[in-house]
């Protein structure tokens, strides 16, 4: 079990760090990459303007997230 989810974590950040360099370089510097500078009338509907690369970079995290939590509860 231990082998196997060590297997899935080392693909899913190969994954991961392949769809963050495919990614645009956003010119906003630290508020742009921190998501600052926007209002809450501007946050409606975040997910659906969200470019694909974003979101397949946030499902990579996420489950980066939560292999590394299981691996920690599996130890």
């Amino acid at each position: 079990m231990r082998i196997l989810l060590g297997v899935i974590h080392i693909l899913v950040c190969a994954a991961l760090i392949a769809v963050v360099m495919m990614q645009k370089r956003k010119s906003g510097g630290f508020t742009g990459a921190f998501g600052g500078g926007g209002t809450q009338a501007d946050m409606s509907g975040t997910w659906q303007r969200m470019s694909g690369l974003t979101k397949v970079t946030a499902c990579l995290m996420a489950a980066f997230m939560v292999i590394s939590i299981i691996q920690v509860l599996v130890r």
